[in-house]
């Protein structure tokens, strides 16, 4: 990860990260990017971000680099978003990363796999909270997916956040569903292995088998 990003500066690494593909900064970047350094990130800055294959998001000011996926994750991003794509109602969307999520002006997400009403879309971006926001996760996104993207989701009034954790043997492949309670917190609702089977409500009707995912 320092070769790739040698012409990084950052100030404030506010969380450490497993593994050398996943950078997490609060402040600073490369020369001229953003365009003042020291202060938080805007969604804004990203129009200027490089364009290196890593992905680039913004939670709260704080931008989070991820390396590009592997074969094991998107094969299962591809075969989630077939199945949520058969079953989805005329009224909704599908959609797979990268595509934004726009949720403040310092807050930008791109989750693996987001569903939302098609009346909410623009072209560029969802300007809303997703019905449904899906990370498949890679050993340096880990801690990033489950904690600060899952938080952020639920601070937008996410309905549904699920993890899906790849594995190349398919009986420890697993899925965890979270959905939102009346107390507006998150509320686990299902772990899946292997070929166990899931069968969700929200936001539509569609039944997951995790080993199905990676085969």
């Amino acid at each position: 990860m320092a070769s790739a990003m040698a012409t990084a500066a950052p100030i404030v690494d506010r969380w450490t990260m497993p593994g050398r593909d996943a950078m997490v900064f609060e402040f600073g970047s490369q020369e001229q990017w953003p365009p003042e350094p020291g202060r938080p990130f805007r969604r804004e800055d990203l129009e200027h971000s490089p364009d290196d294959g890593r992905r680039y998001e913004i939670v709260d000011g704080t931008l989070i680099v991820s390396a590009a996926p592997s074969r094991l994750h998107q094969r299962a991003v591809g075969n989630l978003f077939v199945l949520l794509r058969a079953g989805c109602p005329p009224e909704y969307e599908v959609l797979f990363a990268p595509f934004a999520v726009a949720l403040g002006d310092d807050t930008e997400l791109q989750p693996d796999i987001l569903v939302g009403r098609r009346d909410d879309f623009t072209d560029r971006e969802l300007p809303v909270a997703p019905l449904l926001a899906v990370e498949v996760l890679s050993p340096s996104t880990r801690i990033i997916d489950v904690n600060v993207k899952r938080e952020r989701f639920r601070r937008a009034r996410t309905p549904s956040f699920w993890i899906f954790d790849p594995s190349a043997r398919p009986a420890e492949a697993r899925l965890t569903v979270w959905e939102l309670g009346k107390t507006k917190r998150y509320r686990q609702v299902a772990t899946v292995t292997g070929d166990e089977a899931y069968t969700a409500t929200q936001p539509f009707s569609v039944t997951v088998v995790p080993a199905d995912l990676v085969r």
